[in-house]
């Protein structure tokens, strides 16, 4: 049966400009779509957030972050963002539309690759993280669903909704987000993901191309987190005998459990890949692999979650205020199956207290450590998004107390709740410790402050302290504001802008100066007048011919009647006097004749007539033809009388 008959969104007109053709993917976040944007022609993919989550303003937060993060991302190997945008309870980014399929549908289809054609997937990925990670973004989902392999062979990385910068690793809720089979121990156990979390998943995507299978499985998800802490990833010849032992390094050093060992970001990992692949031969890049494939449960492993990490019994009820429509069965963690990953257990002789530490060590296996110490020790619950009294109640039902409570802008979280909480949630602190509390004072709007005839640099300084950005600067004559200072801005004093919003400032030149002329006059005297009007001089190297005698100043950068501001620059051009050219012979040509020869020649034409007149040849030139003459000057011409 066709689902996508059933789709409310399948036909529609969405946002008044994307018509939706076809519905691509599901995901756990998001429902991808074939469409048409009818205002440009084109068709693109369109990535629609649940309605259910809409509501949610910190997903929504991330959601659109992603449309902020992949649009600053000009990468050939990342899925380009267009567009982003809501229409009721619909929120969307419009993307580049890849025709081909997903790394998944071919390991599905395939099995396990050669490694030549593993390592030219995974080369491309890395290129795309690469240019993510040194532009301060961690992608945090990195999985064969979103690798997108086009019909022309192109590679590209695709959903970065779950990108966050690098500076802000540490998790801000009680919730892991991420794709199990994937999740770094770190990830798992701490909720932190930094570039090398990145790297991490993979190098577990590289196992699963060379082998055909995930590294760790299970029967639950839970299962498999608690592997992913435990047991480090296998080389891939175990699975397939004969990979090269470079490509077992190479899964090795990018799987490490512990984040410092593992390359720093993908841009290192991609130096190592190249490096293996450079000591591989031939033979060993075009090795065969078995073509079986494993036939896997659905888990829950591929798709994207947020899995509550565990938290004390004081603080369960808030372990995750943000959940999403797949949320792994770690929120009610089970034991790991039986086997010799299994801890050994034995009824204690020291009374129930152990017991119960035992069934905690069960329970929390996949989440986190547990450490219990006699009641000693809690860990901070989640209360973002709370307002101040729940999350005080909270503290104090965790057995912490509440410290100095601190304020800050927020676009995310409304005024009033708790959008920063030191130690973070989830975080092991002492009984009885202090916890510090961030509140939202909401959307922050910063007013533009009054800058006229303020120096050009104190302005910018004042803009940049008030949270805005300095803009373009243009600059106007002032009779009442000083030469430097600020005339205006735009938008105006008193105006209300966004943070970090520009502000374009308008900046005086002073009082205009009328330029005077000085062509003609020698370079000392054109000097000294300009300076006298409060303007600077410099005189060319190269002088050049002019009618002006020599030495004196043949021309100025800034004619008469110009306007300057006082310190201006003018600069003059010297004479070396006027060219010597030849004079044409015009004896026997007619007025009109000689007049256009000699012009064209460079000379001022004076006719001198007999009375009375009645002939029009010329029969005599004050300088004779062939003779040279200063260019411009005056050339006599006698036309014959009587």
């Amino acid at each position: 049966m066709d689902t996508t008959l059933q789709d409310p969104l399948v036909g529609r007109l969405l946002d008044g400009r994307y018509r939706v053709d076809a519905r691509i993917a599901v995901g756990g976040m998001a429902t991808v779509y074939r469409a048409v944007d009818t205002r440009l022609d084109r068709v693109l993919a369109l990535k629609v957030m649940h309605p259910a989550l809409a509501a949610d303003a910190v997903f929504v937060e991330r959601f659109i972050r992603e449309a902020k993060s992949v649009a600053r991302l000009a990468h050939p190997n990342v899925v380009a963002v267009f567009d982003q945008g809501a229409e009721g309870a619909y929120v969307y980014l419009a993307m580049e539309y890849v025709s081909g399929c997903t790394l998944r549908d071919v390991l599905r289809e395939r099995g396990a690759l050669q490694p030549r054609a593993a390592l030219d997937i995974l080369e491309p990925v890395l290129a795309a993280l690469g240019a993510a990670h040194r532009a301060g973004f961690v992608h945090r989902d990195m999985k064969p669903e979103n690798v997108l392999i086009g019909d022309d062979g192109r590679v590209k990385v695709a959903d970065f909704g779950l990108v966050r910068s690098v500076g802000s690793a540490t998790a801000t809720t009680g919730a892991v987000l991420g794709t199990v089979s994937y999740l770094a121990p770190e990830q798992i156990e701490h909720g932190t993901a930094d570039t090398r979390a990145d790297v991490y998943a993979c190098g577990v995507v590289l196992y699963e191309m060379l082998t055909g299978a995930k590294p760790h499985t299970g029967d639950t998800p839970a299962q498999v987190l608690y592997r992913h802490l435990n047991t480090d990833v296998p080389a891939p010849s175990a699975a397939v005998p004969g990979l090269a032992l470079e490509l077992d390094e190479l899964v090795a050093a990018a799987t490490a459990r512990t984040p410092d060992v593992r390359p720093h970001d993908a841009v290192a990992l991609l130096a190592l890949v190249r490096e293996a692949r450079a000591a591989l031969t031939d033979a060993q890049l075009d090795a065969l692999p078995p073509r079986a494939r494993t036939e896997q449960r659905d888990t829950g492993e591929d798709r994207t979650s947020v899995i509550a990490r565990a938290v004390p019994a004081a603080g369960a009820e808030a372990a995750d205020p943000h959940p999403v429509q797949h949320t792994s069965r770690l929120a009610t963690p089970e034991p790991p199956p039986a086997g010799p990953l299994r801890p050994a257990r034995r009824r204690p002789a020291n009374g129930p207290l152990l017991i119960v530490v035992g069934v905690l060590l069960a329970l929390g296996l996949g989440a986190g450590v547990w450490y219990i110490n006699a009641g000693q020790f809690t860990r901070v619950p989640a209360v973002l998004g709370q307002t101040e009294e729940v999350a005080a109640q909270r503290l104090a039902d965790a057995g912490l107390e509440l410290g100095t409570t601190k304020r800050a802008f927020s676009e995310v979280y409304e005024r009033g709740t708790v959008m920063g909480v030191d130690p973070a949630p989830g975080e092991r602190v002492r009984s009885h410790a202090t916890v510090t509390l961030t509140l939202s004072r909401g959307p922050e709007i910063v007013k533009v402050p009054n800058l006229r005839n303020k120096p050009l640099d104190e302005a910018k300084r004042i803009l940049t302290e008030e949270g805005l950005a300095p803009g373009v600067v243009s600059s106007e004559f002032s009779t009442t504001v000083a030469q430097g200072a600020v005339i205006g801005s735009d938008p105006e004093p008193g105006t209300e802008r966004a943070p970090d919003s520009a502000v374009a400032l308008v900046v005086s030149k002073g009082a205009p100066v009328d330029v005077p002329d000085v062509t003609g006059e020698t370079v000392a005297d054109a000097t000294a007048l300009l300076q006298e009007a409060g303007l600077k001089v410099s005189v060319a190297p190269e002088r050049v011919h002019s009618p002006e005698d020599a030495g004196a100043v043949a021309a100025q950068s800034l004619a008469e009647g110009s306007r300057a501001a006082k310190g201006d620059a003018i600069t003059l051009t010297v004479s070396k006097g006027p060219r010597q050219v030849e004079v044409p012979d015009v004896v026997g040509m007619t007025a009109d004749e000689a007049r256009e020869e000699l012009e064209a020649a460079g000379f001022e034409v004076k006719v001198e007539k007999s009375f009375p007149f009645l002939g029009d040849e010329v029969t005599g030139q004050s300088v004779e033809g062939g003779e040279t003459a200063p260019e411009g000057s005056t050339v006599a011409i006698t036309i014959k009388g009587i």
